[in-house]
């Protein structure tokens, strides 16, 4: 029988962490002295280990095992050893597959030697038993697994590896603690973006500073992570590792759990999970960014599409992203005029002529105009402070104090509404069963208006979620007054604008479509501040006015 098969006898080992828990026996070193102590007894020379360690067998896309069939299609293998069953797969199907139609086909002698299987004694009916316990295995391990990861991560315990920034405290493994030096490069990160820095812009910079990426700084910490082992360039850092860090609300000091799910046990693609699936738990850990930062940064990244402005038209204007259109909402872009590269100006993203939208004007304003209007403005509102603090915090106050009882009765309102078309739904339901008990609906119509109202109570409970958080946010806007204060005085401080301050002071900036003509021309701006929304300062002071050209001036009206 021996001289049939006279290729290489291959030994093959395999573990996985679950595998690993079950007993002693399974070791890759224990694996290899009893596939080698038995190829010996029975005679087998020329024998090649092939070994993943670390791997489920509920597939078998593993390295070593693609190696081992690259060589039996190369026709190397004559024989291939296996400790038992499991240890080749524990999936019934595609174990199956191999052993009763891959290996007979290719003339490949296959032996499991503690479930005293092997193919050169004809076939053997227990396999396929064997085979769907294995799996059965695999399945039961998977949802202890999943349960235990459940229960953790409903605990608040993080479930993920630390992200570029952290590290696992050395005292307790289930907490995360800063590391410096990472964490200076995030909060460089999320400053560089609010100052209009692109992604692909802040990776290029990272780069040119000689600042490792991410991979390449936990290799050099001997941290195991996923990813290329081997780095050409561990300076280079990519577009895509910007935003991940940009998105993660980790850098918070939040603990968001179960953000991917599998499908099945032997599927380990990872999906994204729904919004209301999330588990998030705030202020476990260190902030490595506070939450005002982080949440105006996926504001900008979840309604704009940032571009780096030409060379030839020099550094992106600030208020880039804040414009906002009156009259149809969308955002005005920026410009610099093709004949006079000193003219800079915006204009509505959504105006017919130009971008075939559906906005009747322009609202075209020049950038050195938006800049002296904001900066008036805001010195208007520091003189005020300064002069006038109580008068203009018991208007804030009260202001703040309208804003949050008006929205407090829109939030009642809509919740009200929910609820009651809740009731209808259940209501509709109960009626279509019974509906469908008698006779008087099909089953198919059933199934069909069923399937529609399921949809529609899923769709009215997760708002009625938003709403209740929206409604025990408001409790937290007292405070709004307090904070745009505090932001007013370190404009005070600085005298300057530069992108974040901005950031921190406006939310966005309404353009009106100018009136008039020639001399007599007008043209709106409102300014919406952060937390308290636009206000309305008492001042002497004229409105700006600016010649557009010979001819032409513009009179801006802020209040």
């Amino acid at each position: 029988m021996q001289s049939e098969y006279s290729g290489i006898t291959a030994l093959y080992c395999r573990l996985s962490r679950d595998d690993g828990k079950e007993c002693e026996s399974n070791s890759i070193e224990s694996q290899k002295l009893m596939l080698a102590r038995y190829a010996k007894e029975k005679g087998f020379e020329n024998i090649r280990y092939y070994v993943d360690d670390g791997y489920t067998g509920t597939n078998f896309n593993r390295p070593d095992f693609k190696r081992m069939m690259d060589d039996v299609e190369a026709g190397y293998i004559s024989t291939i050893v296996v400790k038992d069953m499991s240890r080749f797969g524990r999936n019934y199907v595609e174990v199956g597959l191999y052993t009763e139609s891959y290996f007979p086909e290719n003339n490949i002698r296959f032996i499991a030697i503690t479930d005293l299987v092997d193919s050169a004694d004809g076939e053997n009916e227990i396999i396929p038993f064997k085979n769907v316990m294995n799996e059965m295995y695999a399945r039961d391990i998977s949802k202890k697994v999943r349960s235990a990861k459940r229960i953790r991560g409903n605990m608040g315990e993080p479930l993920s590896q630390p992200p570029y920034g952290y590290m696992k405290d050395p005292q307790n493994p289930k907490r995360w603690i800063v590391e410096p030096e990472a964490a200076k490069v995030v909060k460089e990160i999320f400053m560089l973006y609010l100052e209009g820095y692109g992604q692909d812009k802040i990776a290029r910079h990272l780069q040119d500073k000689g600042i490792k990426n991410c991979t390449s700084y936990w290799q050099e910490r001997g941290i195991g992570r996923g990813g290329k082992k081997v780095q050409p360039n561990p300076y280079k850092w990519k577009s895509s590792t910007i935003r991940q860090i940009l998105m993660r609300q980790e850098y918070c000091g939040d603990v968001v759990n179960f953000k991917t799910y599998s499908k099945s046990f032997k599927n380990k693609k990872r999906h994204l999970s729904p919004k209301e699936d999330l588990k998030i738990f705030k202020d476990v850990h260190e902030p490595i960014i506070d939450r005002d930062t982080f949440e105006a940064v996926q504001k900008l990244m979840g309604t704009c599409k940032r571009r780096d402005p030409l060379p030839e038209n020099g550094k992106k204007n600030i208020f880039c992203d804040f414009l906002v259109c009156a009259e149809c909402g969308h955002k005005l872009w920026y410009h610099v005029n093709t004949r006079n590269k000193d003219i800079h100006y915006f204009s509505c993203s959504n105006y017919y002529k130009d971008y075939r939208g559906s906005c009747q004007h322009r609202h075209y304003v020049r950038a050195d105009a938006i800049e002296q209007i904001v900066l008036m403005e805001l010195k208007k509102l520091a003189g005020y402070l300064k002069n006038n603090e109580d008068e203009l915090v018991e208007v804030l106050t009260m202001k703040t104090e309208a804003d949050i009882q008006a929205e407090r009765r829109f939030l009642n309102s809509e919740i009200q509404r929910c609820i009651s078309r809740q009731n209808t739904v259940n209501a509709l339901y109960e009626k279509l069963y019974e509906d469908n008990v008698l006779g008087k609906v099909s089953d198919a119509w059933f199934l069909h208006l069923s399937h529609k109202y399921e949809v529609e109570k899923t769709e009215l409970k997760t708002k009625l979620s938003k709403l209740y958080e929206d409604l025990e946010a408001l409790a937290g806007r007292k405070n709004d007054k307090d904070m745009f204060v505090e932001s007013v005085r370190r404009f005070m401080r600085m005298d300057t604008l530069n992108a974040p301050l901005l950031r921190e002071l406006i939310d966005h900036i309404d353009v009106y479509e100018t009136e008039g003509t020639g001399k007599n021309k007008t043209q709106r701006i409102v300014i919406h501040y952060r937390f308290v929304g636009s206000i309305e300062i008492p001042s002497d002071e004229e409105n700006l006015k600016m010649d557009m050209r010979q001819g032409v001036a513009v009179e801006y009206l802020t209040a």
